[in-house]
């Protein structure tokens, strides 16, 4: 796992220059008109479409749903999505369940696109449109590199579809970002979840799915309940769960929704709570400058990634292999 974050730089890059394929794919699909977009993934692919849902929704203004694969598998319904572009995320592209999701909408009437590390994968076969996330082999069964190659993939794609050309410079600066936030120390934050019994990660907007993926990386990793919330939501219900045992991860980008996570920060320190803030006035973790909206929560991933991977190995767990995981996980 630790030699995969440090190869994360230099997967991302091998995606950006020039960006052929994902403009291939947003040319064609730039000569349709789609009613809605479908997202499909489970796990840190499930997280990457919540980031690709932001940025598609935004940039493009078309409304997105999430599948749900067990309509096709286990209540044997084809959906009904004629004319809808279907985007399936899988590092692995082998669960069948993912597999039948895309055949189904195919046979729906979608046109289907897969988001996968490899090419030669079930899921490739079944989707019309391929784009591989080029992060090369990954070993460890925490997902890494595969992870980032995907927020970056989707994030490419949408530059290239909506013409976004400061989406597009972002990515740009994207490797050099990254390269950059492998030298953040975020072991204070880590240090606080040694003894807790479980721990909270918050953002919003472009940041939610980097929200939710920190949160499983905790889980997996560290066997550490962890929850993934919106800083709108966590004001609800799930506020009255946190308390000075269970840390919270702010993490803020600057955009239209940096006010609200300031807020939430301040009113939770205000109450004794134990806030550890990634960027903003309020920040207390090393962050660099700020730079796109919608590429910085992606590099955010990189010290969180780092601070778990150290904060198992000095619990003497193994992060590479989680107990009762595997690298592949079929579902159906």
């Amino acid at each position: 796992m630790a030699r995969e974050i440090a190869e994360i730089p230099e997967a991302a890059a091998r995606l950006w220059p020039g960006s052929g394929e994902a403009e291939r794919v947003a040319a064609t699909l730039s000569r349709r008109s789609f009613p809605l977009v479908v997202l499909c993934g489970r796990g840190s692919s499930g997280h990457a479409g919540i980031a690709l849902r932001y940025l598609i929704e935004t940039r493009l203004g078309l409304p997105v749903s999430a599948s749900a694969p067990s309509i096709v598998t286990g209540y044997e319904h084809v959906p009904r999505v004629a004319g809808a572009l279907f985007i399936v995320v899988s590092q692995s592209g082998r669960s069948p369940d993912l597999v039948a999701a895309t055949e189904a909408a195919k046979a729906g009437g979608a046109l289907t696109l897969a988001l996968v590390n490899d090419a030669a994968s079930p899921v490739a076969r079944a989707a019309e449109l391929v784009l591989l996330l080029d992060a090369g082999p990954e070993r460890a069964v925490a997902a890494t590199k595969t992870v980032v190659n995907s927020f970056v993939l989707g994030a490419a794609l949408v530059a290239r579809w909506a013409g976004d050309r400061a989406l597009a410079d972002g990515l740009a600066a994207l490797p050099a970002r990254l390269g950059q936030a492998l030298a953040l120390d975020w072991s204070a934050w880590s240090a606080d979840l040694a003894a807790a019994p479980a721990a909270f990660v918050t953002g919003r907007g472009h940041g939610l799915g980097t929200v939710r993926e920190i949160a499983l990386k905790l889980a997996e990793t560290l066997r550490l309940p962890a929850l993934g919330y919106s800083a709108a939501e966590l004001r609800h219900g799930p506020r009255a769960a946190i308390g000075p045992a269970t840390p919270v991860l702010a993490l803020r980008q600057a955009d239209p929704t940096a006010d609200g996570v300031d807020r939430l920060v301040r009113d939770l320190r205000c109450d004794g709570l134990a806030v550890h803030a990634c960027g903003g006035p309020d920040g207390t973790l090393p962050w660099l400058p700020d730079g796109h909206p919608a590429c910085d929560p992606i590099l955010m991933l990189v010290p969180a990634y780092r601070a778990i991977e150290r904060e198992a190995r000095r619990r003497g767990l193994d992060p590479d292999a989680p107990a009762g995981l595997t690298k592949v996980t079929e579902t159906l």
